[in-house]
């Protein structure tokens, strides 16, 4: 009777350590499903303060522009550009594009470039995502219906968000928002030197 005892523990003992081996064996199984949701949800926030950043950066730039009483000298305009990209911080400015027309909406409802300006890498032009002057501008209609006879200022941020792991999101992931402001003084913000 004592020998059947002592098999029966030594069995119980087996068994509870297979079970432990098998927890070992679940949480390694379960282990790289874990680690993807958890560098996806990583990933996924970062895409998205990223993205909110984006937007503040052309709420902040649109607004600021919008602000000013008949003419905005260029070197205000590049501090206000200046300004909106400190809000990137911590992640790169690298690939961080911005972007301010003037865009006079005619009574008839035709749009006119008045002025187009770029910001990217500490340089201002009138290139590359800048529109072109007395070129149409392509406003909602909503805008359009609300700015008869007036101007409206849009601002633009282009940005390419790169994962931190690139696992989860493969590849780049193009940012872009684009902002509609009336002129607070009601006239027409010209861009002196």
């Amino acid at each position: 009777m004592v020998g059947l005892i002592k098999l029966l523990r030594s069995r119980f003992n087996g068994f509870a350590r297979a079970n432990e081996a098998v927890a070992a064996v679940e949480f390694a199984l379960i282990l790289p499903v874990m680690l993807l949701v958890y560098i996806g949800s990583v990933e996924a926030s970062s895409l998205i303060t990223t993205d909110r950043r984006v937007q503040t950066i052309t709420g902040t730039l649109g607004d600021l522009v919008a602000r000013s009483n008949e003419k905005i000298p260029v070197a205000s305009l590049i501090n206000f550009f200046e300004a909106a990209e400190g809000i990137m911080v911590p992640f790169s400015t690298a690939s961080l594009v911005q972007v301010v027309t003037s865009v006079r909406v005619n009574n008839d409802g035709t749009t006119t470039v008045l002025w187009s300006r770029q910001y990217q890498n500490n340089t201002m032009s009138s290139g590359g995502r800048a529109h072109s002057v007395n070129q149409p501008y392509a406003l909602p209609s909503a805008i359009t219906d609300i700015s008869l006879g007036e101007s409206v200022i849009v601002a633009e941020t282009f940005y390419t968000f790169t994962p931190s792991f690139n696992i989860v999101y493969n590849g780049t992931i193009p940012l872009y928002r684009e902002n509609f402001y009336l002129p607070r003084f009601e006239t027409d913000i010209d861009l002196v030197p």
